[in-house]
């Protein structure tokens, strides 16, 4: 029987089988005819940059996004220096994979800050030293606005509007937005912002998961499978696609669940849920 090819513009991020090691990775997206994942620096730099770049060419996958850079908060000289030099660390590995965008989350309020507006103004200042380096790297940056359950403690951009507000001080070229379902679906302002974000070529990723309820304590690992909650992923794939986007689209789920399941199952379903949900 002849195997349904998996949707083209389909990616899987790492995170979402995460069991499986770079070479696994690789492998099962090889036999599934996956063309393109989404990986994070953290397993990256454990089995090597270099290595990593090499295992990805050579299995002809292209790099939809390396997670993460950001976290540019900090109000103190010591905390906004480190976070310039790690993301100029991240800049280099996502040259060196061939990654088409590095995703930046902002960062939360430093310790007893409660003031949101003071830490975005901090977010554009190294943005502003980040974005010559990126350039001469060869990288995109793309801004991702996480769900406002997240502002203090990991991303004080909660909007796509905020995040273009950011991504537009920048040329088109160099910066970005990051367009993540499961974060920007509650949104009622959402389709009038991609088509904002389309009109100046702002869309640098599109990522989806599912939104479940209830959360787990801690909240981070609630994504959902594909159909098992309550987005519209057809619909927001259809917008973006309106806006100009027609790169891939990357499934991030974050789940235990699928954690603890065999890897060639879990993509197995996705690239089912994906077709049935999205496509």
């Amino acid at each position: 029987m002849n195997r349904e090819p998996t949707p083209a513009r389909f990616s899987l991020n790492q995170e979402t089988i995460r069991q499986w090691s770079l070479p696994e990775l690789v492998r099962g997206c090889t036999e599934a005819g996956v063309g393109a994942v989404g990986l994070w620096r953290e397993p990256v730099r454990k089995f090597g940059v270099r290595q990593t770049a090499k295992l990805i060419a050579g299995a002809g996958l292209r790099v939809s996004s390396l997670c993460r850079g950001g976290f540019f908060t900090a109000a103190d000289p010591v905390g906004r220096t480190a976070a310039l030099e790690d993301n100029r660390r991240a800049v280099e590995e996502a040259a060196e994979l061939g990654a088409d965008v590095l995703v930046l989350v902002s960062g939360g309020l430093p310790a007893g800050d409660r003031d949101l507006i003071a830490a975005r103004d901090r977010i554009v200042d190294v943005l502003g030293e980040l974005t010559p380096w990126a350039a001469a790297h060869g990288v995109r940056l793309g801004v991702e606005a996480l769900h406002p359950m997240f502002a203090a403690d990991r991303c004080v951009v909660s909007t796509l509007g905020q995040a273009l507000d950011l991504a537009e001080r920048f040329p088109a070229e160099r910066v970005g937005v990051v367009v993540d379902a499961y974060h920007l679906w509650w949104d009622e302002r959402l389709p009038a912002q991609l088509g904002r974000a389309g009109a100046g070529g702002r869309i640098v990723s599109v990522q989806v998961a599912d939104w479940v309820t209830p959360l787990p304590e801690g909240v981070l690992m609630g994504r959902g499978q594909l159909g098992d909650g309550c987005i519209d992923l057809r619909g927001l794939r259809e917008l973006t696609d309106e806006a100009g986007y027609h790169g891939p689209i990357e499934v991030e789920i974050f789940r235990p669940g699928l954690w603890a399941r065999e890897g060639s199952e879990v993509l197995r379903e996705v690239i089912e849920r994906y077709r049935r949900h999205v496509a």
